[in-house]
């Protein structure tokens, strides 16, 4: 089977997707158009033009399915390259621009949301790595398609939109009996997320504060995705942690060696998470599959992933949502000094287990 994947805006998310996917079903045959994670509005209305002019002899070539992201511009592209409206096609969403929190720095555009609706209704599948995912998707097109001031096709458009599935992005993990974590007397903490405004950094400040004042003992390590620019919360959080008496910063930034970042990440007890923009939560996923405990707010995808012991409750009032969760901190530290933390079985997210699934849906799509 050839298979022509189109990843418009190859971030890392995108990348560690494709990177298992072709890992775990290497006897197809991978023909990749991919492009840089950057300039986020020229990139997703460029791409089909970029790709037309440019890769006409790859995209005219003979496959037998193509599987695109949900950043590409599917619709144009197809109207500029006729040959691959012959070809079937999946789109697979890793996040949804109708759910996706503005910063003050972006401009309100229902331009981004346009073209993932005519993307997906370019495509004969559609899938999503969450529920979470998918239900916002479906409700935000439906949102969409009433504030059309008139010949609004809004039956049509959700009955094009019905046979779309939840198919979430694999994890390589062991699959032996679940582990229990050493006992101790410090718990130790690790946000491993991207340092953009969407991963919570304001509730990560506020949740510092909250184990600050009430004396626990904790390690936090902060890793994660750094860029040029990072949120002002930053520069506090490394003040407080770095003066504290009883909370240690045990790790500052980002670890780029692979080897080094999997031994952080089996060396801590806790995966935490203070987003407010999370699709799947591969960050969170994949220190879990290494033997962190998760610990995750109540919203976005987390409740399709974990049972409430591993959720403090969301709130609007920063203050409030960090007691919560170090209420939540102060329990697990009181396990950890018993040993009675264990690892969480995710085992219906591993590549082994999902693999099947998306060649099962490629065989499908090409017969």
């Amino acid at each position: 089977m050839r298979i022509l994947v189109l990843s418009a805006y190859h971030a890392d998310s995108h990348r560690c997707w494709l990177d298992g996917l072709m890992a775990h079903l290497s006897n197809i045959e991978w023909t990749v158009l991919s492009l840089p994670a950057r300039y986020f509005s020229w990139r997703i209305r460029g791409n089909s033009l970029t790709w037309a002019m440019q890769q006409g002899e790859v995209l005219s070539a003979a496959y037998d399915v193509v599987l695109a992201t949900s950043m590409t511009d599917l619709s144009a592209l197809r109207g500029l390259v006729p040959a691959l409206c012959q070809i079937p096609t999946a789109v697979y969403f890793h996040e949804n621009q109708f759910s996706y929190p503005q910063s003050a720095l972006q401009r309100d555009s229902v331009e981004p949301q346009i073209l993932n609706l005519y993307t997906a209704l370019a495509a004969n599948r559609v899938l999503f790595n969450s529920e979470y995912n998918r239900s916002t998707f479906l409700s935000g097109v439906d949102t969409l398609m009433a504030r059309l001031p008139d010949f609004a096709p809004r039956a049509e458009v959700a009955a094009g939109l019905a046979n779309c599935d939840v198919l979430p992005v694999g994890i390589d993990l062991d699959l032996n009996a679940p582990r229990r974590l050493s006992a101790g007397a410090r718990l130790k903490v690790l946000w491993n997320h991207r340092w953009e405004y969407d991963k919570g950094p304001d509730r990560l400040l506020a949740l510092v504060k909250e184990c600050e004042r009430q004396g626990l003992a904790i390690d936090f390590y902060i890793a994660g995705q750094q860029f040029r620019n990072s949120p002002d919360e930053f520069e506090q959080i490394e003040t407080i942690l770095s003066a504290s008496d009883n909370l240690v910063l045990a790790q500052w930034g980002y670890v780029a060696d692979s080897v080094q970042y999997a031994e952080v990440l089996a060396s801590c007890d806790i995966a935490l998470s203070t987003a407010i923009h999370d699709f799947q939560g591969l960050s969170v996923l994949q220190a879990v599959a290494a033997g962190c405990v998760p610990l995750v707010p109540d919203r976005l995808c987390y409740p399709q992933w974990f049972n409430a012991e591993y959720r403090y409750q969301s709130s609007d009032n920063l203050t409030e949502e960090a007691a919560a969760c170090c209420a939540k901190l102060a329990e697990l530290l009181v396990q950890k000094k018993a040993g009675r933390l264990s690892s969480v079985d995710i085992s219906m997210l591993d590549w082994d287990v999902l693999a099947p699934k998306y060649l099962s849906i490629f065989e499908e799509l090409s017969s």
